[in-house]
């Protein structure tokens, strides 16, 4: 079946259902698995610009911590993890043209209306994506 799948997350508690299954399936198609994390880079505004390369570190210092836990947790190699900074539509596409997946797995939160119509990141990467793109429904803890 799939050889390489790239699981793309945005760190969120509900993205467990995204693991379970995520994992799961390639385990079960004996493919490799990579895992990626987007830090959306945070908007420059004058004097407001100043120390927010501190603020996007620590968020990237943070999600690699949570990967560790992540790789511990659901048995893949922390080496197959990826944290960047970059427009996540964008970069979750490169980074699986970059590793070679065939088959990325995003999560969909299933909103409506505007917001699934202007800025959906799991649409956003089955139209640009090279490979299969599998989008799981995530349920919102609201």
């Amino acid at each position: 079946m799939y050889k390489h799948v790239l699981l793309a997350t945005d760190l969120l508690p509900e993205n467990t259902a995204l693991f379970d299954k995520g994992v799961k399936l390639a385990k079960e198609w004996g493919a490799k698995i990579s895992v990626v994390h987007i830090v959306e880079p945070l908007p420059g505004y004058g004097y407001a610009y100043v120390g927010s390369a501190d603020v996007e570190d620590s968020l990237i210092k943070e999600a690699k911590k949570q990967m560790v836990e992540l790789a511990k947790n659901y048995g893949f190699d922390i080496a197959n993890t990826i944290v960047d900074i970059g427009p996540t539509k964008t970069e979750v596409v490169r980074v699986a043209q970059e590793k070679k997946a065939d088959l990325i797995i995003v999560g969909s939160h299933g909103r409506s209306g505007w917001s699934l119509l202007l800025g959906s990141t799991a649409t956003a990467v089955l139209h640009s994506a090279k490979c299969d793109v599998l989008t799981l429904r995530l349920l919102d803890r609201s």
